[in-house]
């Protein structure tokens, strides 16, 4: 937490700070905190930028690809020595920015620090809807929620003959709440197949969870993939040709549109409890490098999220 007033607009930032490339899972020693004093709590005049207090970080998959040299085609890598990023929510303490204001809850990219100034609002959501948790944005509220939403009615589009497979957890009886429910580090497949019937996988991981969906398919199937399963094995490959599977990636953002389209569907769901929602939640922007390689290795139960500052 700051050690200074925020009324005084003056601030020490505590951040976790990415250390050097890797090409394997994330370790504690990949990172490491930091402490920037005397942090100024205010815009420059007749800029838009936006300093916000962060509140909860998000722990996702995608964090790995980041620390790798590489980076992806959506996402540039980390700097070694520089600040790690990811989704987060935020409150607004000081806005340059006529949509923002002062008091503003928002989530979307800010860094892994007390306090951050956001030079862009692009991806920045205003929460609206404050009677559900604040951390919710991290994950069912947020990119998670909306990826898997638009990955199943904008891009599989499912017709009744339809079954769904849920890679990592069981099927639930309700479709529904099976779709809605621990989205986050979950792929989803969407099978059509010639019958109704439901199959149930247990927890597979990497190369054996792709190809078990794989060879469970038949022809005509239509398969829609939320994450990352890799096709890492030729037996894979040939599973998907022979049997005729289309498979189809998107990014999230080419669905920032319809997100409140998404909120109107699933906020019912979560106030009437029918919707029961996991988080694993660190206790301090201290424990966030712990809690991040811990969901590399099965550690967290439900969403893992990092608790920065109360609100």
């Amino acid at each position: 937490m700051a050690d200074v007033s925020e009324e005084q607009a003056v601030v020490s930032n505590k951040q976790v700070i990415f250390k050097d490339y890797i090409s394997r899972f994330p370790e504690e020693s990949d990172m490491f905190i930091t402490c920037n004093e005397n942090v100024k709590l205010k815009v420059a005049a007749g800029s838009k930028d936006i300093v916000v207090k962060n509140l909860y970080l998000s722990c996702d998959p995608f964090i790995r690809v980041l620390m790798s040299s590489q980076g992806s085609e959506l996402f540039s890598p980390y700097a070694p020595g520089t600040v790690m990023t990811g989704y987060g929510v935020a409150k607004v303490m000081e806005s340059g920015h006529p949509e923002f204001r002062q008091g503003d809850f928002v989530w979307g990219m800010v860094g892994w620090e007390e306090y951050s100034v956001l030079k862009s609002t692009d991806g920045l959501f205003k929460i609206h809807h404050t009677d559900v948790p604040l951390s919710y944005y991290t994950g069912i509220l947020g990119m998670p929620g909306l990826t898997a939403y638009a990955g199943f009615y904008e891009v599989c589009k499912p017709k009744g003959n339809m079954c769904l497979f849920r890679l990592h957890r069981v099927l639930s009886d309700s479709l529904s709440a099976n779709l809605l429910s621990s989205w986050v580090a979950t792929s989803l497949v969407v099978l059509e197949l010639k019958t109704r019937h439901r199959y149930l996988f247990r927890e597979r991981r990497g190369q054996d969870a792709g190809r078990g969906a794989c060879e469970h398919e038949s022809p005509w199937s239509h398969r829609c993939m939320r994450d990352d399963i890799a096709i890492q094995s030729n037996s894979t490959l040939m599973s998907i040709v022979s049997k005729g599977v289309r498979m189809e990636g998107f990014p999230v953002f080419d669905y920032y549109p319809k997100y409140s389209d998404f909120l109107h569907f699933i906020l019912p769901y979560i106030r009437q409890g029918k919707v029961k929602y996991v988080e694993d939640i660190a206790q301090s922007l201290d424990k966030a490098p712990a809690a991040l390689v811990g969901l590399f290795h099965g550690r967290n139960v439900g969403k893992q999220v990092v608790l920065v500052a109360p609100h």
